[in-house]
């Protein structure tokens, strides 16, 4: 790699001022772990606050802890620490359910805001959940609600219309890693007439993002990816500041009641975010999640985002410096404001290849039909690391190493 030096990128790396918080996770000896915007990685504090929720709070204080140990206010003190991460106050931010059930909930909602608008408009690459909920919300009301789907998002004047009642549009593309303008695309949005909904899975955590800056409406996300708050954590809702007195969600549980132990036979809704909650928050989950989320209290947004630019740029350069010739094809935005912090390559071989990438121990993901996907975390992924895994992709490619049956049988998970 004659143009940099591993010794140029270690350097680097002993100046990078996010340096100290890979201490905090862990992460196998000699894994190069470039999956954390699929899950992240465990933080060391989380085993310890989940071994004593479990062993203490549980395990002695039992039903006590709810107000002791005070589990009740988990969903809203979660929200608070996410709030600042993406731009939004800590009253308008909840944590609770799963991303699926956190959109059902937002575009029910969004619907009724809208009477005599009946369409929901989504990309028609977005991430398959979004719109699998989408399309049974519409065929639970009947009539002629719909979904539409628009072939990219920046073709969004080409779909807008009178009849188009909330917009719902992943920030950054799964697959790609493309980052949209939020600002531009909600304010389009809304001149139309129209609410927006941001699902922010694969933003959270890894750049800072402004909802009230973008005047956004609603936003969902999970808190597995770049919040690291483990398998299947509990997600997020957002819900703009002007719309929490009206906004009235379809799935009317008993936490989210004005005051849920009357235990009165009619529904009231609670003021507030806290009306979006349901049913009773999953604790562990919730509890890893809420200390996974501590870390961020210590970590420059604007850093975050330097540095995971400057990753995700080293990666596309060394591949395409070290790696030309393997029919590697890059599906991110070259230009650093328009990705997330991830970075996507196409090959027809991209399964095998990442079997035998993870095989040495490299590791990332594969989404069909062909991409292979590299997630760059800035708080535990060093630049070294990019060195290191361009290397031996390199060497998977030029020994042929992938090309073996083992890593081209099909596992359940991608």
């Amino acid at each position: 790699m004659p143009s940099i030096t591993r010794e140029d990128l270690a350097a680097r790396d002993a100046a990078d001022p996010l340096k100290s918080f890979r201490g905090r996770f862990d992460i196998p000896e000699g894994l190069i772990y470039l999956d954390g915007n699929s899950l992240g990685p465990l933080l060391n504090s989380v085993r310890d606050r989940v071994a004593d929720v479990v062993s203490r709070e549980w395990g002695q204080d039992l039903i006590t802890s709810w107000n002791k140990n005070k589990w009740m206010e988990l969903a809203g003190r979660i929200g608070g620490k996410i709030a600042p991460m993406i731009g939004a106050g800590g009253h308008e931010v909840l944590a609770a359910d799963s991303t699926s059930i956190n959109i059902f909930k937002l575009l029910s909602a969004a619907l009724k805001m809208r009477p005599g608008r009946r369409v929901i408009l989504s990309e028609a690459g977005n991430f398959p959940t979004d719109l699998y909920i989408a399309e049974g919300l519409v065929s639970l009301l009947g009539g002629d609600y719909s979904l539409r789907l628009m072939d990219k998002a920046e073709n969004l004047a080409d779909y807008l219309d009178d009849d188009v009642a909330v917009v719902m549009i992943t920030q950054v593309d799964y697959r790609t890693g493309r980052k949209l303008d939020m600002a531009a695309v909600t304010k389009q949005v809304q001149d139309a007439g129209a609410l927006m909904l941001w699902d922010l899975a694969h933003s959270a955590g890894a750049f800072p993002v402004d909802l009230n800056g973008a005047k956004a409406d609603f936003a969902v996300g999970c808190g597995y990816k770049y919040l690291n708050g483990g398998p299947g954590a509990p997600a997020f809702l957002f819900v703009a500041d002007r719309h929490q007195a009206t906004i009235q969600p379809a799935l009317s549980g008993w936490l989210g009641h004005a005051n849920p132990f009357a235990f009165t036979s009619d529904y009231k809704p609670a003021t507030g975010i806290a009306r979006h909650t349901v049913g009773t928050p999953p604790v562990l989950s919730m509890s890893a999640l809420d200390e996974a989320l501590s870390l961020f209290a210590e970590v420059p947004m604007e850093g975050l985002l330097k540095k995971s630019q400057q990753l995700t740029g080293l990666f596309i350069d060394l591949v395409e410096q070290e790696c030309g010739g393997h029919g590697l094809e890059l599906a991110s935005p070259r230009e650093a404001a328009a990705r997330g912090s991830q970075v996507s390559f196409r090959s027809q071989n991209g399964y095998a290849i990442m079997q035998a990438l993870i095989a040495r121990k490299v590791i990332g993901d594969f989404r069909d039909p062909d991409i292979m996907r590299f997630g760059f975390a800035p708080l535990y992924i060093s630049y070294a690391d990019v060195w290191d895994a361009v290397a031996i992709l390199r060497d998977v490619l030029e020994t042929g190493a992938w090309d073996v049956d083992a890593f081209k049988q099909r596992a359940a998970v991608t």
